[in-house]
Protein backbone atom coordinates (compact mmCIF):
# COMPACT_ATOMS: atom_id res chain seq x y z
CA UNK A 1 0.00 0.00 0.00
CA UNK A 2 2.63 2.31 -1.36
CA UNK A 3 1.09 3.92 -3.88
CA UNK A 4 1.66 8.07 -4.92
CA UNK A 5 -0.91 9.43 -2.59
CA UNK A 6 0.11 7.36 0.42
CA UNK A 7 3.67 8.69 -0.12
CA UNK A 8 2.19 11.98 -1.29
CA UNK A 9 0.28 12.21 1.89
CA UNK A 10 2.37 10.90 4.24
CA UNK A 11 4.98 13.97 2.80
CA UNK A 12 2.84 16.17 3.43
CA UNK A 13 0.51 15.24 6.69
CA UNK A 14 4.46 14.74 8.41
CA UNK A 15 5.50 17.72 6.50
CA UNK A 16 8.69 16.28 4.91
CA UNK A 17 9.51 14.02 7.87
CA UNK A 18 9.02 16.36 10.56
CA UNK A 19 5.89 14.64 12.44
CA UNK A 20 8.56 11.50 12.25
CA UNK A 21 10.43 13.04 15.15
CA UNK A 22 11.01 10.87 18.23
CA UNK A 23 9.99 13.13 20.60
CA UNK A 24 7.65 16.18 20.44
CA UNK A 25 6.64 15.86 16.69
CA UNK A 26 4.27 18.75 16.87
CA UNK A 27 7.13 21.29 18.54
CA UNK A 28 9.43 20.26 15.34
CA UNK A 29 6.12 20.17 12.86
CA UNK A 30 5.48 23.77 14.38
CA UNK A 31 8.79 24.71 13.27
CA UNK A 32 8.11 23.57 9.60
CA UNK A 33 5.31 27.19 9.73
CA UNK A 34 8.48 28.97 11.25
CA UNK A 35 10.73 28.24 7.93
CA UNK A 36 8.02 28.90 5.92
CA UNK A 37 7.05 32.63 7.47
CA UNK A 38 10.54 33.43 7.28
CA UNK A 39 11.16 32.26 3.90
CA UNK A 40 8.19 34.34 2.87
CA UNK A 41 9.65 37.20 4.97
CA UNK A 42 12.93 36.75 3.38
CA UNK A 43 11.91 36.97 -0.16
CA UNK A 44 8.31 38.97 -0.33
CA UNK A 45 8.29 40.66 3.05
CA UNK A 46 5.77 43.62 1.45
CA UNK A 47 2.96 40.58 0.54
CA UNK A 48 4.06 38.92 4.28
CA UNK A 49 0.33 38.72 5.27
CA UNK A 50 -1.31 37.38 2.30
CA UNK A 51 1.24 35.12 1.47
CA UNK A 52 1.37 33.12 4.77
CA UNK A 53 -2.30 33.33 4.89
CA UNK A 54 -2.27 32.01 1.43
CA UNK A 55 -0.24 29.10 1.80
CA UNK A 56 -1.87 28.40 5.50
CA UNK A 57 -5.07 27.52 3.42
CA UNK A 58 -3.51 26.01 0.66
CA UNK A 59 -2.23 23.57 3.09
CA UNK A 60 -5.57 22.95 4.52
CA UNK A 61 -7.43 22.09 1.90
CA UNK A 62 -4.19 19.56 0.64
CA UNK A 63 -3.91 18.42 4.61
CA UNK A 64 -7.72 17.93 5.89
CA UNK A 65 -8.38 15.43 2.39
CA UNK A 66 -5.60 13.54 4.21
CA UNK A 67 -6.82 13.56 7.92
CA UNK A 68 -8.60 9.77 7.50
CA UNK A 69 -5.76 8.06 5.39
CA UNK A 70 -3.63 9.19 8.51
CA UNK A 71 -5.96 8.31 11.21
CA UNK A 72 -6.29 5.01 9.33
CA UNK A 73 -2.50 4.48 8.97
CA UNK A 74 -1.93 5.29 12.61
CA UNK A 75 -4.44 3.50 13.95
CA UNK A 76 -5.56 6.49 16.11
CA UNK A 77 -7.44 9.57 15.90
CA UNK A 78 -5.40 13.07 15.11
CA UNK A 79 -2.05 10.99 15.16
CA UNK A 80 1.27 12.27 16.24
CA UNK A 81 2.59 11.82 13.15
CA UNK A 82 0.15 14.52 11.27
CA UNK A 83 2.27 17.76 11.96
CA UNK A 84 0.31 20.20 9.20
CA UNK A 85 -1.87 21.16 11.79
CA UNK A 86 0.92 22.55 13.57
CA UNK A 87 2.55 24.20 10.46
CA UNK A 88 -0.94 25.63 9.51
CA UNK A 89 -1.55 26.31 12.82
CA UNK A 90 2.00 28.40 13.47
CA UNK A 91 1.01 30.45 10.36
CA UNK A 92 -1.47 31.87 11.41
CA UNK A 93 -0.30 32.92 14.83
CA UNK A 94 2.63 34.53 12.67
CA UNK A 95 0.13 36.50 10.26
CA UNK A 96 1.44 40.29 10.16
CA UNK A 97 0.69 43.13 8.09
CA UNK A 98 4.37 42.99 7.02
CA UNK A 99 7.02 41.07 7.47
CA UNK A 100 7.72 41.20 11.45
CA UNK A 101 10.89 40.22 12.03
CA UNK A 102 12.72 36.90 14.04
CA UNK A 103 11.76 38.73 17.61
CA UNK A 104 8.37 38.51 16.35
CA UNK A 105 8.47 34.94 14.84
CA UNK A 106 9.84 33.48 18.18
CA UNK A 107 7.29 34.72 20.43
CA UNK A 108 4.63 33.23 17.65
CA UNK A 109 6.51 30.17 18.26
CA UNK A 110 5.75 30.39 22.36
CA UNK A 111 2.33 31.61 22.12
CA UNK A 112 1.47 28.95 19.45
CA UNK A 113 3.14 26.22 21.56
CA UNK A 114 1.25 27.75 24.37
CA UNK A 115 -1.85 27.87 22.84
CA UNK A 116 -2.13 24.41 21.29
CA UNK A 117 -0.79 22.54 24.37
CA UNK A 118 -3.42 24.29 26.64
CA UNK A 119 -6.44 24.67 23.57
CA UNK A 120 -8.65 27.64 25.25
CA UNK A 121 -12.02 27.16 24.16
CA UNK A 122 -13.55 26.64 21.59
CA UNK A 123 -10.15 24.62 20.56
CA UNK A 124 -10.62 21.59 22.60
CA UNK A 125 -14.53 21.47 21.08
CA UNK A 126 -12.89 21.20 17.48
CA UNK A 127 -11.09 18.54 17.95
CA UNK A 128 -14.68 16.37 18.05
CA UNK A 129 -14.96 17.04 14.52
CA UNK A 130 -14.00 14.04 12.74
CA UNK A 131 -11.57 13.34 9.89
CA UNK A 132 -8.57 16.21 8.96
CA UNK A 133 -11.15 19.36 9.15
CA UNK A 134 -11.03 17.98 13.36
CA UNK A 135 -7.11 17.40 13.17
CA UNK A 136 -6.46 20.95 11.61
CA UNK A 137 -9.39 22.86 13.54
CA UNK A 138 -8.67 22.66 17.15
CA UNK A 139 -4.88 23.97 15.77
CA UNK A 140 -6.55 26.86 13.90
CA UNK A 141 -8.38 28.14 16.83
CA UNK A 142 -5.24 28.08 19.05
CA UNK A 143 -3.37 29.87 16.00
CA UNK A 144 -5.93 32.23 16.42
CA UNK A 145 -5.79 32.39 20.06
CA UNK A 146 -1.67 32.68 19.68
CA UNK A 147 -2.41 35.83 17.12
CA UNK A 148 -4.41 37.65 19.30
CA UNK A 149 -2.27 37.31 22.50
CA UNK A 150 0.77 38.83 20.07
CA UNK A 151 -1.73 41.26 18.80
CA UNK A 152 -2.32 42.39 23.04
CA UNK A 153 1.32 42.26 23.55
CA UNK A 154 2.28 44.16 20.68
CA UNK A 155 -0.18 46.62 21.80
CA UNK A 156 0.37 46.80 25.57
CA UNK A 157 4.35 47.07 24.74
CA UNK A 158 4.71 48.34 21.31
CA UNK A 159 8.76 48.04 21.37
CA UNK A 160 9.12 44.74 22.56
CA UNK A 161 8.29 42.59 19.46
CA UNK A 162 10.41 44.75 17.18
CA UNK A 163 6.70 45.11 15.29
Amino acid sequence: MNSLRDKACETLVTFFGLGHAPVAPGTFGTLGGVAIAAAVGNYCPENYLVSVLGIALALCLLGAPCGAWAEQKWGKKDPGQYVLDEVVGYLIAAAWPVFPGWTHLIAAFLMFRLTDIVKPPPARRMEKISGGWGILADDIVAGVWALLLLLGVSFLFPTLLGS
